[in-house]
């Protein structure tokens, strides 16, 4: 499996996969100028993995996401639901500021959206 590791931008997130911990994670703002075109690998490598593999948590850390990044999440948020429902354990772990309820907020809609293990935490100062 091909290594994923993108690096964070003023307009993009991180997002690193850590093969040891079985682990994706995304931190940062996401607003790419074209969020489907910056998405569109780590959709591909997140199927991929998903049918080679059988464990795979996301550890997600967004401060900000515009509505066209918020679609791809959306869209990641199905891949993992589709493998959840052959058996894969998948879970998604978000992270947001006490002083950014907007990143509470996306968490709880991205929440309501699956039935897959998804906890939200808040950082610790």
């Amino acid at each position: 499996m091909a290594h994923l590791d993108i690096p964070q931008t003023t307009s993009t997130p991180l997002i690193s996969f850590d093969c040891e911990a079985k682990t994706l994670r995304i931190s940062g703002e996401s607003y790419p100028e074209n969020s489907f075109a910056f998405y569109a690998p780590v959709l591909a490598w997140l199927k991929q993995y998903l049918l080679d593999n059988r464990q795979l948590t996301i550890a997600i850390t967004i401060t900000y996401m515009n509505s066209s990044s918020t679609k791809c999440m959306l869209d990641l948020l199905d891949i993992m639901e589709e493998a959840y429902g052959r058996s894969v354990n998948v879970s998604i772990i978000w992270h947001y500021d006490l002083e950014n309820p907007r990143s509470f907020e996306l968490a709880e809609e991205f929440c309501e959206e699956v039935s897959f293990p998804f906890e939200i935490t808040a950082l610790s100062k």
